[in-house]
Formats: structure tokens, C-alpha cells, sequence
């Protein structure tokens, strides 16, 4: 398994709720393809956000976050190089 970090970019600040209930509601797409969300980071301003999936490809994640209808800027694959005290 990798681990895939996506990149969302917002005109207007985030109703972080709202993407909540839309990843719920589009869960399916993501247990399909074996993608499991680690966490996500939404920025101070609300525009931005990174969310970590734990998936067998950055495809994988693509293709769960386009289905279960949820924006993105980028899917990149990744490695994880340390944890924070």
C-alpha cells in the first residue's frame, strides 16, 4: 500500500461539513478500491486542503475521490519520511 496525498484548492472557503457528508455518502467508492483515509488538514483560510489516503496507487484514489464526487488539484504518491514528536 502507498501513501497517497491529494491536494484540494477551494474559491471559497470550505464547508468542511458539507465534504464531510459527501465523502459518507461516496464511501463505497473508496472501500471498493481499497482506499483508506488517514487524515486531512484544511488550511487556516479554508482554501486549501490535504487529505492522506493509504491506497494501492495513486489511481486508486483518483478515481475514488472523482466518483464520490469530491474535488482535487493533485494525486501524487509519496513516502513517509518521519513522524512529528
Amino acid at each position: 500500500m502507498e501513501h497517497v496525498i491529494v491536494e484540494r484548492v477551494f474559491a471559497e472557503p470550505v464547508d468542511v461539513e458539507a465534504l464531510v457528508r459527501t465523502y459518507k455518502e461516496g464511501a463505497s467508492c473508496f472501500e471498493v478500491r481499497r482506499v483508506k483515509s488517514l487524515r486531512s488538514t484544511v488550511s487556516r483560510d479554508g482554501l486549501r486542503m490535504i487529505c492522506e489516503y493509504l491506497a494501492p496507487d495513486a489511481e486508486s484514489v483518483r478515481q475514488a475521490n472523482e466518483l464520490a464526487g469530491l474535488p482535487f488539484e493533485r494525486v501524487w504518491s509519496g513516502r513517509v519520511l518521519g513522524e512529528a514528536p
